[in-house]
This record gives C-alpha cells, structure tokens and sequence, in this order.
C-alpha cells in the first residue's frame, strides 16, 4: 500500500497521525523524567553515603584525639589549677565535649544545607514538556 502524500491525507488520517506522535511523545517524555529522577536520586544517594562514611571515619579518628586531649587537659586541671583528681578528669570530659559538640554541629548543618540546595525537579523534562505542549498547540491550530 502506497503512502498518501501530505496533502492527500484526509482530516481523520492527520487526526489519527497526530494521535500516534503525541502517543509516542508522551511515553519518550515519561522515560526522559524517569531518567532524569534516577540520575538525580543517585547523585543524592551517593552524597548521603559519602556523608555516613566520612561520618564514621572522622568518628574513630576524633574518639582517640578526645582521649588524649581530656587526658592533657585534666593534667592540666590537676597541676595548674589544683583540681582534685577526679574533679580534673569530669571538667576535662565536658569541656572537650562541649567543644567538639558544636564542631559536630557545624558539620552537619554543612551538610544539610548541601543536600537542600540538591535540586530534584526534572528540569530538562519540565522544559520538553512546554516545547511539546507549544508542539500540539501549533499542529491542532
């Protein structure tokens, strides 16, 4: 069976073509959105497992430097400012606590405010869909 030419074709075949390519439009715009979010939901996974690792290392690392330092700094207590032995030890203990405290916090709203700027709208896909709107529009006019 031989094609009809463009102008040949008769309003119910155009009706029926336009159908078919905005039937085809619409599944191709479903798989670019699907493709898009996935490469998005990756890349905020893969920055969420970077966060936990690092997380965990900087932990082992930071529990041996607090040992030395409330060590160094009930030393201290006990030989500059005369604290008792005990009372050396439990100062030194909150004070680094509370410092290393509020580097923690500092860290993780770093973080945080990282993982909020992450932007999950599929833009390439939001763009495609006003084009092919636009697209429609001119083909139904």
């Amino acid at each position: 069976m031989t094609e009809l030419k463009k102008d040949e074709r008769s309003l119910g075949d155009l009706f029926s073509e336009l159908a078919n390519e905005t039937s085809t439009l619409v599944r191709q715009e479903v798989a670019l959105a699907q493709t898009e979010i996935t490469q998005k939901v990756v890349r905020v996974g893969t920055n969420v497992g970077f966060l936990a690792v690092g997380g965990a290392i900087t932990l082992l690392g930071i529990v041996s430097l607090l040992a030395a330092l409330v060590v160094g700094v009930a030393q201290l207590l006990f030989d500059v400012a005369k604290f008792t032995p005990f009372a050396s030890v439990w100062i030194a203990a909150l004070i680094v606590g509370v410092i290393i405290s509020i580097i923690a916090s500092i860290i993780v709203v770093g973080a945080l405010n990282s993982l909020r700027k992450t932007e999950i709208t599929p833009q390439q896909t939001v763009e495609s869909l006003k084009e092919d709107a636009q697209w429609v529009k001119n083909q139904v006019s």
